[in-house]
């Protein structure tokens, strides 16, 4: 064994035995079904794409998805690196704390859990929305919206308690079947060179196309759709080898969602053509029905029952994803429960290895974010999925740069890993990147809520709020330790 893995392991956070999540529960692609869902990769480009092509540069939105890719890659070798060092079911908080100190990363706790809490109720809003159409499409049954999110949240609940295989089966099953429609139309069109005007890879991928229009607004949203990737380290007490699994699952993930993105959004718009797909994307914008810019061309492509087939994978990718934001959130819950930050009771588990009373913490929590705009009357897709989604990117970008600048503080002060690139350049080069991507998203933060300046501002403002809520809760527990 040498001086770094003896450094690692004295590093590591290794709870006791009783204490622990189930180990060994989870491969490089359990994991990585768990990433996938978390982003949900059908809602991301039926949701974002055809923003970013209206309102941002147009046919070189693909470019954008490249861009967010090798900004979070860049953040993921750094992530990776300090991984080797420290396993927790904490993940970003057990890093920046390691890295800034244990009340920083006390207060990056709360954000985290305001970001998956805030984006699982956003998924709830639009995920209603979804069943409930197609709920009166096929049974001629009319219930509110909410009655679906409620349903479900119970489902999701139940699952939640049933053990972290369990989950992982059944996200592996809806993951693979909304990504096998979207990646054969995707190589099916590549195969056949594109749309009436070619592949198009002047106008989407050379730099004048990257820098015409609005590219800020097309890269704030393709980083909003790559968001939860957090979830490789999340598991790292419940996967097999994770000094090995959790890398391996992180650059996977990293790679195959990006490509995702930049192949699927290319195809799409070359199936419209470069010159049209802007105007079609603002029809499809202006008519309330922005997935049908992205269900348009598949059907083209693979007929009607594609129609029939995409609404249904799309609510199966919003179920996947508050799935999997359920066991990041209350992972996060039991971690701190286990430390003494929360009560204590938070970190027990129930005979499966899953949080118990975390999970049903959590899942309260899920109810009353979403109970006062079921009971106020409001459009779940145009307030709480598009608020609670802005405000989510916006917190969790900022553990993202965070966890950026503990990398380079740990290992300046560990000295356990000599390599530069690793634990300086490029953690550094990211953190650049997101520091870029955070200016604009507060710069097009109406935008990306779709809501007014003054909305805007007490969402964008409620982020510092929490964080100053958590040094406060760190400084009381720092009180009573002592």
């Amino acid at each position: 064994m040498d001086s770094s893995t003896t450094a690692a392991s004295s590093v590591a956070q290794d709870p006791p035995a009783a204490g622990r999540l189930k180990p060994n529960a989870l491969g490089v692609l359990g994991i990585l079904f768990f990433v996938l869902s978390a982003q949900a990769p059908l809602t991301g480009i039926a949701g974002a794409l055809p923003i970013a092509v209206a309102l941002g540069n147009g046919p070189a939105a693909p470019a954008a998805y490249l861009g967010a890719g090798l900004i979070i890659l860049l953040f993921s070798v750094g992530f990776v690196a300090m991984g080797r060092h420290v396993v927790g079911a904490g993940a970003f908080y057990v890093y920046i704390g390691k890295g800034l100190g244990r009340t920083a990363g006390t207060a990056s706790a709360a954000v985290a859990l305001f970001a998956y809490c805030t984006i699982q109720a956003a998924m709830y809003g639009l995920y209603g929305a979804i069943v409930s159409g197609l709920v009166a499409q096929y049974t001629g049954l009319n219930a509110p919206w909410w009655v679906w999110s409620l349903v479900t949240i119970a489902v999701v609940q139940a699952l939640g308690q049933a053990g972290i295989e369990i989950g992982a089966r059944v996200l592996a099953v809806l993951v693979l079947a909304e990504f096998s429609i979207l990646l054969a139309f995707a190589l099916v069109s590549l195969v056949k060179g594109g749309g009436a005007e070619g592949l198009g890879v002047v106008e989407t991928f050379s730099p004048a196309a990257v820098l015409a229009g609005a590219p800020g607004v097309a890269l704030m949203f393709a980083v909003a759709s790559l968001f939860g990737f957090e979830a490789t380290a999340i598991y790292g007490e419940e996967a097999r080898d994770a000094k090995r699994t959790v890398p391996r699952a992180t650059y996977l993930a990293v790679a195959v969602v990006s490509a995702f993105f930049v192949l699927t959004s290319w195809m799409l718009i070359s199936s419209y053509g470069p010159s049209k797909a802007v105007e079609a994307a603002g029809k499809a914008l202006e008519s309330g029905d922005s997935a049908g810019f992205v269900f348009a061309p598949v059907v083209a492509a693979f007929g009607g029952w594609a129609g029939e087939v995409l609404p249904i994978l799309l609510a199966t990718s919003l179920f996947a994803g508050l799935l999997a934001f359920h066991n990041s959130a209350n992972r996060y819950l039991y971690s701190l429960g286990r430390e003494a930050v929360l009560p204590r009771r938070l970190g027990s588990l129930n005979r499966r290895h899953s949080p118990s009373v975390a999970g049903w913490v959590q899942t309260t929590i899920a109810v009353l974010l979403v109970l006062p705009f079921a009971s106020a009357g409001q459009d779940p897709v145009l307030t709480l999925f598009s608020w609670f989604s802005g405000v989510a990117v916006l917190a969790m970008m900022l553990m993202y740069l965070l966890t950026s600048v503990s990398v380079v503080a740990f290992f300046r002060r560990e000295r356990l890993d000599p390599r530069p690139w690793n634990t300086l350049v490029a953690p550094v080069l990211g953190a650049l990147g997101i520091a870029a991507a955070i200016w604009l998203i507060l710069a097009n933060f109406p935008t990306l809520i779709g809501g007014s300046t003054t909305t805007a501002v007490w969402l964008a403002g409620a982020v510092p709020v929490v964080f100053l809520l958590g040094l406060l809760a760190a400084g009381r527990v720092r009180k009573e330790a002592h």
